[in-house]
């Protein structure tokens, strides 16, 4: 492994756990929101091809699919 691949991992590493840090002041409905337009870029980028069209389309399809999951109350 290079030394620019090893910076890369360094860098994307780092920048993980600002973004894991900086929910922690977020309510569960902005937290589930966030992990749903992850989680949606990333499925709209493999399924089409690492379009950013489909990028785009998949976070906002699982950023409003995050925002309307709720924890049933007990």
């Amino acid at each position: 492994m290079n030394k620019l691949s090893k910076m890369i991992r360094m860098v994307g590493a780092v920048g993980f756990v600002v973004v894991l840090s900086a929910c922690s002041g977020m309510s569960t409905q902005d937290r589930n929101t966030l992990i749903g337009a992850g989680a949606g870029a990333v499925g709209g980028s493999v399924l089409t091809g690492g379009s950013a069209l489909g990028t785009v389309g998949g976070a906002a399809v699982g950023g409003y699919i995050g925002n309307q999951v709720v924890k049933p109350k007990d």
